[in-house]
């Protein structure tokens, strides 16, 4: 059984990974989250896991990615 639960974030100037607890991991373009691309890295550094284990929040950026979206490929709206 998969476990999709976040384990880790990393985001560099142009990607955002994500490491899961079933070990795969997710790496999307940072464009895709204009929030995240244009924050400063400090500001992206500042995450929190969420919604049980399936999602990820940015309080300084007021930004939030689901585990869900992540794995479909879907870019911010």
């Amino acid at each position: 059984m998969r476990d999709e639960r976040v384990v880790n974030v990393q985001c560099t100037d142009v990607n955002l990974r994500v490491e899961l607890a079933d070990g795969r991991t997710i790496t999307a373009p940072l464009s895709w989250y204009p929030r995240l691309f244009d924050g400063s890295a400090i500001k992206r550094k500042n995450w929190t896991i969420s919604g049980s284990g399936y999602g990820i929040h940015w309080p300084d950026l007021d930004e939030d990615i689901s585990v869900e979206g992540l794995l479909k490929g879907s870019a911010a709206p």
